[in-house]
């Protein structure tokens, strides 16, 4: 099937091989939790025998990383099993940006990422190293999914049912692809499977301000600080992902890279031409 007019191609321009055959789809996995998380370790299992998996991750938790890249310090890669690397001292967006750059001898087709530990709802999504690596994907010209479980307190938690979430929209992906500028922002319920009340679309909703950084004392007496806890939902109702999430739904967000408020380009033209107050 041709994609429709202007969807992204999952299999790209020029991947073929000499014999005329179009090569094994090949999917990246990513996460902010680090390589030994049990949420990437049911999206590799949801994803087998989709197709080849590779996954490239974190030595160690990177949650709220943002989309870091390390300039500074050269980068060690190891590798765990067959297909299987983590970054030593590495960030999200840094195993996606050295798994599609040069790691490897071979190109991928999707980036996938998480299934994170915690919602990336609303503002979150601004620090959520998951979605940057799903950005970072997209920032290199694959189509992305960034797949999180909006674990509940005392829940499952419910990893199986964020993969299986995870799976059914990469194998719709592949049917039928979307636009080539869309990442795909998904946050499921901390429900059984057959709990689910079944997918919204939705927009990024906001939360309050968040609560007071927490200070504290090290064991010599020094004053420390830990960031305080995200705020509750406030632009939090119908349409957004915070309302789906909290009616059982999975929420599906498309997200963009581009951030500029186009809406506001006339009237700061006319702010910029006014003169200045004394």
């Amino acid at each position: 099937m041709r994609p429709e007019d202007g969807a992204y191609s999952i299999v790209r321009p020029g991947r073929v091989t000499r014999d005329g055959e179009v090569p094994a789809l090949k999917i990246l996995l990513a996460n902010d939790d680090g390589y030994r998380a049990e949420g990437l370790r049911f999206l590799r299992e949801a994803l087998t025998g989709v197709a080849p998996i590779t996954v490239v991750a974190p030595d160690r938790n990177c949650s709220g990383a943002s989309h870091s890249l390390t300039l500074e310090v050269p980068l060690r890669v190891q590798r765990v099993d067959e297909d299987t690397w983590y970054v030593i001292n590495g960030t999200p967006t840094d195993c996606v940006h050295l798994a599609i750059t040069g790691l490897f001898d071979f190109e991928f087709d999707m980036v996938v990422s998480g299934v994170n530990d915690g919602a990336n709802l609303g503002d979150d999504v601004l620090y959520s190293g998951t979605v940057a690596a799903a950005i970072e994907g997209r920032f290199l010209g694959l189509p992305t999914v960034a797949v999180s479980l909006v674990a509940a307190a005392g829940g499952g938690p419910h990893f199986a049912t964020a993969a299986r979430v995870a799976r059914e929209l990469v194998l719709r992906l592949l049917a039928r692809p979307l636009h080539r500028s869309m990442i795909l922002n998904v946050n499921v319920p901390d429900l059984p499977y057959e709990a689910l009340q079944g997918f919204e679309v939705t927009r990024l909703g906001h939360r309050h301000r968040a609560k007071a950084a927490v200070r504290g004392l090290d064991p010599r007496g020094r004053e420390i600080y830990w960031v305080g806890a995200a705020g509750a939902g406030q632009d939090a109702g119908p349409g957004t992902d915070f309302h789906a999430v909290a009616n059982g739904f999975v929420s599906v967000t498309p997200l963009q890279v581009d951030l500029t408020r186009h809406t506001a380009l006339e009237s700061l033209r006319d702010w910029l031409r006014e003169p200045a107050g004394e």
